[in-house]
């Protein structure tokens, strides 16, 4: 047989850091498999140790201190002035042993939510509503989504739209959640306030993890692993290139509220309730889409 059309398509591999399980088939082309989502606009205190075993992970930490102290490291003097008292504890408790704990509690509060908000009054288990949103995948295949209890449309009628949020947001209302909003997957007119209004009064409440004045968020704690891992790298006499000495922190941040683009490292200069980040790929779309302007000098990429 001849063939005269050829076409390559883009494609990745779905969850790649899970386990596809089939569920149950619906007809002869409709397997329906199990598959990670992750709930979008958030972040959670991680549970696992990342790259390193868990009995190096405090040795590195008061190491990474030091390489941080010692002007010797990529991390400018804004960054550091922030990093710097979460990772040496004024209470000298392990800066590691603290976010996973935090990881925990996050991760029961949420087991916690659905048992609640998921059950009808008859006992029965709602179904789940899922959202995806511009990015309907993230760079591990895993479904991007904001999630909720599926309500009928007669209960939607006495329900407002706080009733019948997402557990995104009431993981932010809990502080158990940062709120991690990435470009172009931002909340809309009516839900971004609302996830903003959540954000501000969790931490300034202390609620949750922000009830630790040294906490430090999910995506600080992965920068620092990935800190950590440069700074091993260094140690041992690695020749290091361009981008490894910057790419353990590659996305820019505007302030949702001023529409000020800062440098990857002067995020810590944002409100975190207002944090909006940017993939460098990204940067120039959404400084069009969003009216953005440079906060002073863009710096730290």
């Amino acid at each position: 047989m001849t063939v005269k059309v050829f076409w390559q398509p883009q494609s990745f591999n779905l969850d790649q850091i899970g386990q596809k399980r089939l569920v149950d088939i619906s007809d002869g082309d409709t397997p329906n498999i199990r598959m990670n989502v992750r709930m979008l606009s958030i972040d959670t205190p991680e549970t696992s140790t990342m790259q390193f075993k868990k009995a190096e992970m405090a040795g590195h930490f008061t190491a990474l201190a030091s390489w941080i102290e010692s002007g010797k490291s990529p991390v400018g003097d804004v960054l550091a002035a922030h990093l710097l008292p979460r990772i040496k504890r004024a209470d000298g408790q392990d800066p590691f042993e603290v976010h996973i704990a935090q990881g925990k509690q996050a991760l029961q509060t949420f087991e916690a939510l659905t048992q609640t908000r998921l059950k009808r009054p008859s006992g029965t288990n709602r179904p789940m509503f899922v959202r995806i949103a511009d990015q309907p995948f993230d760079r591990y295949g895993r479904l991007l989504a904001y999630v909720a209890p599926e309500y009928s449309a007669t209960e939607r009628q006495g329900l407002s739209r706080r009733d019948r949020a997402t557990f995104n947001l009431d993981m932010v209302a809990a502080g158990w959640a940062a709120t991690f909003v990435i470009y172009p997957s931002i909340p809309n007119e009516l839900d971004l306030p609302m996830l903003q209004e959540e954000a501000r009064a969790a931490v300034e409440q202390g609620r949750g993890a922000w009830a630790d004045q040294w906490c430090l968020t999910g995506y600080e704690y992965r920068m620092c692993t990935k800190l950590i891992k440069l700074m091993v790298k260094v140690r041992t006499g690695a020749k290091l290139s361009s981008g490894e000495w910057t790419g353990w922190i590659d996305r820019y941040c505007a302030d949702i509220s001023t529409a000020q683009l800062y440098g990857s490292q002067d995020y810590v200069l944002v409100k975190p309730w207002n944090r909006l980040f940017l993939w460098a790929a990204d940067v120039r779309k959404a400084v069009a889409d969003l009216n953005l302007e440079p906060a002073g000098s863009i710096s730290g990429v």
